[in-house]
């Protein structure tokens, strides 16, 4: 069942939140995400040599796959720098505003999406209790929600009309190669890199578990519209909150417990319902790309 699979998932994104803290106490930003790509990389291209399985090299594959790879990129990128100027609540509540963005973009915008998505950004909100003041990070952070939005809605119509692990290692590959050439603007130093065990765990999570995470949901793609999958990874933040209350002793009161509720009941909601249908057929999806 693909709910079932991008719920579980959403473990494993979760813990990406404490593994990443913790790494970033002595990597920097950009210098890390390009490490979790190129480990992720090098993990995928291995089993798929393992398997024999050759990548499909043709301008259309190589095409889209660098269309999806922009906005995964772009994402990750205001994301991260955004982090820099605004605090963690905030830009784990605007972050999730992908759940809006996604039927937006599709214009699926159904009674059931909008009640579910409400009752998902309600318990969020009292999860993270984000500021009232905007700033220059929450802007980029903003922007960041919107192209991973547009990622999502890429992967619904690509893999649908292309070979879906030819499309996953391609972007694993473009992602490797743009976070490498970001990494100046950081000017890393050599220390920075030094195998420790905290760094080796974080790669572990975000470069290894991650990337299957990533697989799963590039698989459950073919089967589930856009807009239930971003609803889906809407718990993302509450497992995240729940994996540091139990692991770094992070505390979470009865707010937080009752909007991680509010985000698992839209949740479920959203994710079970039958109002919301994905294109029956590759052929019914429009083969025009967000990204130009």
């Amino acid at each position: 069942m693909p709910q079932l699979a991008l719920l579980l998932t959403t473990i494993v994104w979760g813990a990406t939140f404490p593994a990443t803290k913790a790494a970033l106490e002595q990597i920097s930003p950009l210098s890390f995400l390009f490490l979790r790509f190129l480990l992720g990389m090098i993990v995928v291209l291995g089993v798929l040599l393992l398997g024999r399985r050759r990548l499909a090299k043709d301008s259309f594959t190589l095409r889209i796959s660098l269309i999806a790879t922009g906005w995964l990129f772009l994402g990750y990128v205001l994301q991260t720098v955004g982090l820099r100027f605004t605090t963690a609540s905030n830009s784990a509540f605007i972050t999730v505003l992908y759940v809006v963005f996604v039927p937006l973009y599709l214009r699926r915008l159904g009674v059931h999406t909008w009640v579910s998505n409400g009752i998902a950004l309600v318990g969020l909100w009292f999860l993270v209790r984000p500021t009232a003041s905007a700033n220059l990070g929450d802007l980029l952070t903003l922007g960041s929600a919107a192209a991973f939005a547009a990622h999502m809605v890429c992967l619904e119509r690509y893999t649908r009309v292309a070979d879906s692990v030819s499309l996953f290692a391609w972007q694993l590959l473009f992602m490797t190669l743009a976070m490498l050439g970001t990494m100046w603007w950081e000017h890393p130093a050599a220390s920075m890199f030094e195998p420790t065990r905290v760094l080796i765990i974080g790669l572990v999570v975000t470069g290894v578990l991650a990337t299957g995470a990533f697989a799963v949901q590039m698989w459950a793609q073919r089967l589930l519209p856009a807009q239930q999958v971003a609803l889906l990874f809407a718990a993302e933040p509450a497992v995240a909150a729940w994996l540091a209350w139990y692991f770094l002793g992070e505390t979470l009161d009865t707010q937080g417990w009752f909007g991680s509720a509010m985000i698992l009941g839209g949740v479920l909601l959203g994710s079970w319902a039958t109002g919301d249908v994905s294109p029956a057929h590759p052929e019914s999806v429009p083969m025009h790309s967000e990204g130009g």
